[in-house]
């Protein structure tokens, strides 16, 4: 089984990793060259195209011209332990074992605007660019136009070496749309997150996020191969709901959490 799920804005790169091992990423060429697009860029030209304060701006706009080859452990950060979010906060990265590190670099993919489809130990510079943006570049007029069918390439090599070709989609719509699923060499397989109440189960996306990390964690905590293996997910009171499932989507449910005050 290959996992992709979502990067996340919030990034660490303050907080030494508690590994040195790296690998680099694979499209960086790719990357280059989508940062040479945005270097042409002014502070006002970025806070419009990607709607964020002048400050954001002003910070990526330093981003992008502190980029720089070749990536090392001092100027750069593994992926895994560089995201800081919702998904991340439920992957409990920093304490996995060696071997839990192993596992996820050969089963886990985090799906980039900037990189691609990135493994846990490659090494990635601060950046921020959504696949959403709409950066005009060589390849279109966007990150779904530039990556066209790269990233599907990719996950689909990293199939080829799986127990089984199944692909746990883990990622928000804005980036799996980076990914052509009738091209995929193998099983899509949906993972959706409800709350129910009231007799009614529902998407509430701050805490779809963080089960997505959770069941990223319980996958490779428990070195799962088979995607049966995945209906014993029942982390914060998630469990496997068979009447909302098929063979393409299965949803996990649990009672939903009453607000704090």
């Amino acid at each position: 089984m290959l996992i992709v799920i979502s990067p996340s804005k919030g990034q660490d790169f303050d907080t030494p990793a508690p590994v040195t091992d790296f690998t680099i990423p694979r499209r960086l060429d790719d990357s280059l060259l989508l940062n040479q697009e945005a270097r042409k860029l002014e502070v006002e030209d970025i806070r419009d195209l990607m709607q964020v304060s002048e400050n954001i701006a002003q910070l990526n706009h330093e981003r992008f011209h502190n980029f720089s080859t070749p990536f090392t452990l001092e100027n750069a950060k593994q992926a895994l332990f560089a995201f800081k979010g919702d998904v991340y906060s439920g992957i409990s990265a920093v304490q996995f074992s060696e071997e839990d590190i192993h596992y996820a670099q050969d089963h886990l993919r985090m799906l980039s605007g900037l990189y691609g489809a990135l493994r846990p130990l490659d090494l990635i510079q601060p950046y921020r660019l959504e696949m959403k943006t709409r950066l005009k570049n060589p390849r279109g007029d966007n990150l779904y136009q530039f990556w066209g069918e790269r990233i599907t390439r990719d996950l689909n090599d990293d199939l080829e070496k799986q127990q089984e070709t199944t692909l746990i989609n883990l990622a928000s719509n804005e980036y799996f749309k980076a990914v052509k699923p009738k091209l995929l060499n193998g099983r899509l397989l949906t993972i959706n997150f409800k709350e129910e109440k009231n007799g009614k189960a529902r998407v509430i996306a701050i805490f779809a996020k963080r089960a997505r990390g959770m069941m990223t964690d319980f996958i490779i905590r428990n070195r799962i191969e088979s995607s049966e293996g995945i209906k014993d997910f029942n982390v914060a009171g998630y469990q496997y709901a068979d009447e909302l499932s098929d063979e393409k989507q299965w949803t996990f449910v649990r009672p939903q959490p009453e607000k704090k005050n």
